[in-house]
């Protein structure tokens, strides 16, 4: 009898008939308490009936009883994932890989998971993990060519980019799936995909075909409404567009607790991109602040904890320490750190460098948190500070050598390298004495723009102190703090560039690095935004284009909005040069 309920369950589900399904799962469950068959089945039926999270607590029976059942493991994954655990839906896609290491749908989901937390790095991450979601995500299409999960997975990543032909050629590479909620998905990045190609026809045509297949379920709802946002907008009709946003708003409030939370903060940061360009920033303030509250579910933060990696590293990498302790032994000039906050202008920097015929650019390395982690332990740790710091000369040398013969081998040509990962700025003091012949280039900007541009847009990696305008100007402070004793205590050379000097003076601040790097002239650099080098960073775009004052000042639009991160950069003192050069500029 109750395998009968369980067959019966198994087969609602698989013509639809999904309340049926959870009556005939909800009696094997009944019938068979412990058979976890049974309790897959009722969790699968209330995610088909649009209610995943409420079979929580039955959806985690199946993985004691069978631990080794890769399906039930994904669909518990799922689960936490949107109750927003999700480093517990990152395990739960571990154990279904070790127990189906070619299960596409646990690859899939554990690629989006590692986009949306950026962990890419570190010794306890799989060996694939470290090759990036992208290629974990691709290599599952190759292995599974019929996987929809990692298709429209890879898909999203490819879209975040702006690499729309590559979507479409993805989607289009494929048969599209039968599933009607797979399919529905599949046409919206589609139809995504020819908005930002500007094929307006043709994404008509996709979406109407997406509107006779009736209403959108609430999950995906405002992505529906977000591509007849970008179609009015193609068409030229801004009125129907603002109809069509606040239909998406609407849309996101009936979402509910069971939508997935990345469509949701996507749709936040879409919405605020949308209405600030129609001079509505109070508005567009409102949801990036709810997308960044979606955001912090996945990404904590912690205050004490790095204040105390900040103070270790400032006692620990002392100007005695750097200057008259051991030191690794090689001089090669090779190694460029280009660091700041994010949005500082360190693309930018590394944009224009990597025009110079002598340079290479190799955009945002792991490398040096990877070897101060095999050095001293957690790169977040004020033990790893002190342990790194009490490296004598030999151990210095190695990791050199193996640092070294990596950074070459990316370019074995190239005279420089640059390695503009912006948080290199915590891990300084290594490359003090691990590099003393490296250089590195500090990017400033006017904090509170800096503050804007972060809150502004959707960074795919750890960024825990972004999310909250208090704790991000509280950052900028510490960041501040740490490169001025940086500055006062690194034997290498670290030049300070702001973002308005390459505005007001582009050839005389050019100059002024290349001679810091010991370069020759190039022309190819003033002519950086000719270069067709893929940059993936969320400055793709600026660098596209000659250099311009836009960016400048922006922050005076959402003064009232920024009032918490402004009045922690006050109690830091990050203001007080920026404001300075303001007042100074006002007088001449």
């Amino acid at each position: 009898m109750r395998g009968a309920a369980l067959h019966a369950a198994v087969s609602h589900l698989a013509i639809g008939e999904n309340h049926a399904a959870l009556v005939a799962a909800s009696e094997a469950c009944h019938r068979a308490p412990k058979l976890a068959a049974a309790h897959y089945a009722y969790g699968q039926a209330f995610a088909a009936i649009g209610r995943p999270r409420a079979p929580n607590r039955l959806s985690a029976l199946p993985y004691s009883l069978s631990p080794r059942w890769a399906d039930a493991w994904v669909n518990y994954g799922l689960a936490r994932y949107r109750q927003g655990a999700v480093e517990d839906a990152k395990v739960a896609m571990r154990q279904a890989l070790a127990a189906d290491p070619t299960h596409s749908a646990a690859l899939s989901n554990l690629g989006a998971f590692m986009r949306i937390t950026g962990e890419t790095e570190g010794a306890e991450q799989l060996l694939r993990e470290t090759e990036g979601a992208e290629q974990l995500l691709r290599e599952t299409v190759a292995r599974a060519p019929n996987a929809v999960g990692a298709r429209l997975n890879l898909a999203a990543d490819l879209l975040q980019e702006e690499r729309a032909a590559e979507a479409l050629a993805l989607l289009e590479g494929a048969e599209a799936p039968n599933d009607a909620g797979a399919l529905r998905h599949w046409r919206l990045q589609q139809a995504l995909a020819l908005l930002q190609l500007k094929c307006g026809k043709q994404a008509r045509d996709v979406l109407e075909e997406l509107a006779r297949m009736g209403p959108a379920p609430p999950a995906l709802a405002p992505l529906m409404h977000w591509r007849f946002v970008l179609l009015a907008l193609a068409e030229g009709d801004g009125a129907r567009a603002c109809q069509e946003a606040e239909r998406m708003e609407a849309a996101l409030a009936d979402m509910g607790p069971d939508g997935v939370p990345e469509h949701a903060v996507m749709a936040r940061f879409d919405l605020a991109k949308f209405w600030s360009a129609q001079g509505a920033p109070s508005r567009a303030f409102a949801h990036w602040a709810a997308g960044h509250r979606l955001i912090a579910r996945f990404q904590p933060f912690s205050r004490e904890a790095h204040r105390t990696f900040v103070d270790a590293s400032i006692e620990a990498f002392s100007a005695a320490r750097l200057n008259d302790g051991a030191r690794a032994t090689n001089r090669d000039p090779a190694p460029i750190f280009v660091v700041g906050m994010p949005r500082s202008g360190t693309t930018l920097v590394e944009q224009i460098l990597a025009a110079h015929r002598d340079v290479h650019g190799a955009g945002e390395r792991a490398a040096l948190s990877q070897t101060f982690a095999a050095l001293g332990g957690s790169p977040g740790d004020p033990s790893s500070a002190r342990r790194v710091a009490a490296l004598d000369g030999g151990a210095l040398d190695r990791a050199a050598s193996r640092y070294l013969t990596a950074l070459h081998a990316l370019d074995p040509s190239a005279a420089r390298v640059v390695d503009k990962m912006p948080g290199n700025f915590l891990y300084l003091g290594l490359v003090g004495l691990m590099l003393p012949a490296a250089k590195i280039i500090h990017c400033a900007r006017d904090p509170r723009d800096i503050g804007l541009s972060i809150f502004t847009f959707r960074f795919h990696g750890a960024h825990g102190y972004a999310h909250n305008l208090s704790d991000l100007g509280w950052y900028i402070g510490e960041h501040d703090r740490l490169m001025a004793h940086w500055k006062s205590a690194l034997p290498n050379k670290i030049l300070t560039v702001r973002l308005n000097d390459w505005v007001g003076d582009l050839d005389g601040t050019l100059e002024r690095v290349l001679a810091h790097l010991d370069l020759p002239p190039d022309e190819n650099c003033a002519r950086f935004y000719e270069s067709e080098d893929r940059v993936r960073t969320v400055s793709r775009a600026q660098v596209r284009e000659p250099i311009n004052a836009r960016g400048l000042g922006r922050w005076r639009t959402y003064a009232s909005e920024l009032k918490p991160l402004i009045a922690e950069l006050e109690r830091a003192g990050s203001l007080d040069c920026w404001d300075t050069q303001n007042k100074s500029r006002a007088l001449r």
